[in-house]
């Protein structure tokens, strides 16, 4: 048998390797006959090699390789030599040199691929894609970016163990808890009816090995959530979890941002400026309408409602009467937005459930619009000075309820980024948003929801509005923001054991409920716990804002779709009757 196992890599052969008898074996790129000769690319993840075979060095060497076809898999043996003048390609790192055949064996042979393995450039439906996974992967851009998300892993391990920090894995069957989003299920054989969830998080267990003494913890942690999803969410994600005793937040972030700090010099060679800038929860909704806003650009939000109260415009009057907010955003130079524009950015917005776009041109001779009539000369001033407008500029106005007010100029803000070309290439900008509320009141529900998650401790200032004022509570949370996007977010724990009962009261968790939930855990709180924090951060969304990408399953080996099916292993599926009825699931009917 073809001795296939390799003496080098398709990319690794150089100048210096003239004259050397080489094995290689990988994939055939591409086949190009150029009458006499024929000239194969052979690939492999790390590279390409050109391999001649040459008629009159060895005929039967150049009659087998006219057999020869695209993604066939070829093992060879042969001499390294200098290509000939005017055939060196620079842009390839084996580009002066070139094998001429000897000895080959084809390992497999490949039905012809369903999309081009070979040009990259080629644009492939995504559900195509997904389905012949294994092939995507082969092109390249994937590959590399999952190279990239090893370095990154490896990059991770290796700093926090430098802080001393235990790598430890937590179950992956637990047991339901109420967490944020809804848990995907497995039905327990050995006890019918009973059911193990699949984590969301391994939060309770890294806190627990808080109350054990590991001290340090950290995992590359697998999570699953049930969950609709988007361009930057799968059912199933990795996160770099990370638990820490006897610490505040004055002790971990840093150490974040090390981490992060490490992670970009590591994968893409960039400095990361620490520390991060900070900011507040309600500093950033009130200037920036979302608690993840994007810094790379100014555009700030101004709130304009008593400016607004005091104009005659009946529909800002109109909802301000009914608890509503008038706020604005000035766009630099925006009278160069023609009225087309101006009514696409409404539509827009309205997509998002604001049903108007006010606007004024500030121009030579003042501010212009169809509204500017309802606004006095001084409210006009005001309006000027508040969003420190210039002759040439725009603002945007919109009128209703505060929830629906920053979510549409937070999205518009981006929208005009954009489209105005206001964001450098790669630009990076770190942020931390501090001070969330510890609740947010469900109004479907009509009770207290946990902002992040129930063992968040409430801020320490607010302890005494616990009982009186809950919905005012903040939390001593964070989360880490590049780029608009949520890279993680953490809480100090609850390590008083009283204290934590009281928050799942406030939750409305039912002393049967607690029980069943909870009871081993706040059992366990009992035992002497000491004060701990920690943070989970998206690994997924870190490698997708490294390498580029704005689809979080171009980082991921083997994705779900944005309705959660796996195109490739054609699942979810049915199971056999036989496999339901031993899980004492077989009167489930489906439709």
């Amino acid at each position: 048998m073809f001795d296939f196992c390799r003496s080098h890599t398709c990319g690794e052969l150089r100048e210096n390797d003239l004259d050397k008898i080489v094995t290689l074996s990988g994939w055939i790129n591409r086949r190009r006959d150029h009458g006499g000769l024929i000239f194969i690319d052979l690939r492999d993840r790390f590279g390409l090699t050109q391999l001649v075979f040459d008629p009159d060095l060895n005929p039967k060497m150049h009659a087998a390789a006219e057999k020869l076809r695209p993604e066939w898999v070829l093992s060879i043996k042969g001499k390294v030599r200098h290509r000939r003048e005017g055939m060196i390609n620079p842009k390839l790192a084996t580009g002066e040199i070139e094998i001429i055949v000897e000895e080959m064996e084809v390992l497999s042979k490949a039905k012809t691929p369903p999309f081009s393995v070979s040009d990259e450039l080629v644009e492939v439906n995504e559900e195509l894609r997904l389905k012949y996974r294994y092939l995507d992967i082969r092109r390249g851009d994937i590959g590399q970016k999952l190279i990239t998300r090893h370095k990154a892993m490896m990059a991770i391990r290796k700093y926090l163990d430098s802080e001393q920090f235990l790598e430890i894995s937590t179950p992956i069957l637990g047991k339901s808890t109420p967490e944020g989003a809804r848990d995907y299920l497995v039905p327990s054989r050995v006890y019918p009816g009973s059911f193990y969830a699949l984590p969301q998080s391994p939060q309770i267990f890294k806190q627990l090995l808080m109350v054990a003494g590991m001290d340090r913890y950290f995992q590359i942690a697998q999570c699953f959530r049930d969950e609709d999803l988007r361009s930057d969410r799968q059912p199933e994600f990795t996160q770099i979890d990370i638990e820490m005793s006897f610490a505040t937040p004055e002790q971990l972030l840093p150490r974040v941002e090390k981490l992060l700090q490490v992670i970009f010099k590591e994968c893409k060679g960039l400095e990361i400026q620490t520390p991060f800038r900070r900011m507040t929860h309600a500093h950033a909704m009130e200037k920036y309408g979302c608690d993840r806003p994007d810094l790379r650009f100014g555009t700030e939000l101004s709130d304009l409602t008593k400016i607004a109260a005091r104009s005659s415009f009946t529909v800002f009057q109109e909802q301000i009467e009914t608890g509503g907010i008038v706020k604005g955003l000035c766009v630099k130079g925006g009278v160069d937005l023609s009225r087309k524009q101006i009514d696409d950015y409404t539509t827009f917005v309205s997509r998002l459930g604001i049903k108007g776009l006010a606007w004024m041109k500030y121009q030579e001779d003042g501010l212009a619009s169809n509204i500017v009539k309802f606004f006095p000369e001084e409210l006009q001033k005001e309006l000027i000075a508040q969003l420190d407008m210039a002759p040439g500029d725009l603002v945007f106005m919109v009128a209703d309820q505060p929830a629906r007010v920053n979510q549409g100029l937070d999205h518009l803000r981006r929208k005009l980024a954009r489209d105005r070309n206001l964001i450098a290439a790669d630009h990076y900008e770190f942020l931390w948003v501090t001070e969330f509320p510890l609740f947010n009141w469900d109004d479907t529900e009509k009770r207290l929801l946990s902002e992040h998650h129930p063992f968040t401790s409430p801020h320490f200032e607010d302890l005494h509005l616990m009982e009186s004022a809950p919905a005012k509570v903040r939390s001593l949370a964070y989360d880490v923001i590049l780029n608009g996007y949520e890279l993680g977010g953490g809480s100090q724990r609850i390590h008083d054991s009283t204290l934590q009962q009281k928050v799942f009261e406030l939750l409305n968790l039912s002393p049967i409920e607690l029980e069943e939930k909870f009871g081993f855990f706040l059992e366990a709180l009992s035992y002497g716990t000491p004060p701990h924090l920690g943070i989970a951060l998206g690994l997924d969304r870190i490698i997708m804002l490294l390498t580029g990408t704005d689809n979080i399953r171009d980082v991921i080996a083997f994705p779900k779709t944005q309705k959660a099916s796996d195109l490739m292993l054609e699942s979810p599926s049915r199971v056999a009757d036989a496999q339901l009825k031993e899980l004492g699931l077989e009167e489930i009917e489906f439709s």
